[in-house]
């Protein structure tokens, strides 16, 4: 009997969003007011929903009952605080005006309390790590911590030849996006076994499918309208972002080559590169790149013994691959 993944992590994540207010908790109203602000529920809770499925997997291969550890449950919480608090500086650095459908913090209150506002975020997130006290789990989850910032240095600087244009894009996708899932997911397994082989199951899990999901991401900014995503599509273009679908694109129509290179700066050149893309199969051919990482983290995950959890997190792979928003 296959439960879907969002159902089966419910019960666990039923008071996340509380127990994150929880953390924010201070006595200056504004600043409660700018961190619960993305805490109201409606995200996906995309990130603990795996990182649970992976904890409870992972117990019931350590031939534990698969009852979620207070810790585990606390990483599940950290990993959407640390990508919560990611959002909000990105929001800045783009200087977007909306996300999930609402005005963005920096949008309402302004850039500097924005950025402080993700460093509160940060910080609580970093608090509730130490409270874990496990030293290993502190190092692996401030490696996140370190590649987002990396990531998004990577992002602001992507002019490399076309041979290394590609390689940029998936370590900036990894960093940005992947290391988050899959430290997250190491950092449960760490918890229950101490052997590195499943932490090392756990992690590439992790890894595959949170490329798999910015391919994806990368791929309705082209091919979702923008009442479904909550934020007006061609984004990143408009960013002057070359993703995927683009950099496939580039290899059927050379003219995106000097596009690329100025960042879609020009006049018309954003719906030109758009025209290009959607004549060209990089969506396709996107696609297929996230197919080959759902494939990987199947592969990897199957190692682990049987469970409805592991079974769950198969089939998240093909819910990943088959999102619209």
């Amino acid at each position: 009997d296959l439960k879907d993944p969002f159902s089966l992590a419910q019960k666990d994540l039923q008071n996340l969003y509380e127990d994150i207010k929880k953390q924010l908790l201070v006595s200056k109203a504004e600043l409660n007011a700018l961190c619960d602000y993305y805490f109201d529920g409606k995200g996906k809770a995309f990130r603990p929903m795996i990182v649970i499925l992976m904890a409870r997997a992972c117990n019931v291969h350590s031939n534990k009952e698969g009852a979620l550890l207070p810790a585990q449950r606390s990483i599940a919480m950290i990993s959407e605080m640390i990508h919560t608090a990611s959002l909000v500086h990105d929001d800045v650095i783009d200087d977007s005006d909306t996300r999930r459908g609402k005005n963005t913090i920096n949008k309402v209150w302004g850039e500097r309390k924005a950025i402080l506002a993700g460093d509160f975020i940060l910080s609580a997130a970093s608090m509730a790590l130490a409270r874990i006290g496990n030293t290993t789990v502190v190092s692996v989850l401030s490696q996140v911590i370190e590649d987002l910032v990396r990531g998004e240095f990577m992002q602001l600087g992507a002019k490399e030849n076309e041979n290394e244009r590609f390689k940029h894009y998936l370590e900036k996708t990894f960093k940005k996006t992947a290391s988050l899932i899959a430290n997250s997911c190491k950092a449960v397994s760490i918890l229950v076994n101490s052997d590195p082989e499943v932490h090392e199951i756990a992690y590439q899990y992790g890894r595959n499918v949170g490329i798999a999901f910015q391919l994806v991401d990368d791929i309705l900014d082209f091919t979702s309208s923008a009442n479904l995503l909550g934020k007006p599509s061609a984004a990143d273009l408009k960013l002057g972002l070359a993703t995927g679908p683009v950099l496939f694109a580039c290899q059927q129509f050379p003219e995106l080559h000097a596009m690329i290179m100025r960042r879609f700066s020009s006049d018309g050149d954003v719906d030109r590169a758009w025209q290009y893309v959607l004549k060209s199969d990089g969506v396709e051919q996107t696609n297929y790149l996230a197919q080959h990482y759902c494939q990987e983290a199947i592969g990897q995950i199957s190692q682990l013994q049987q469970s409805t959890e592991r079974d769950a997190l198969i089939q998240l792979t093909e819910l990943v691959l088959r999102r619209d928003k």
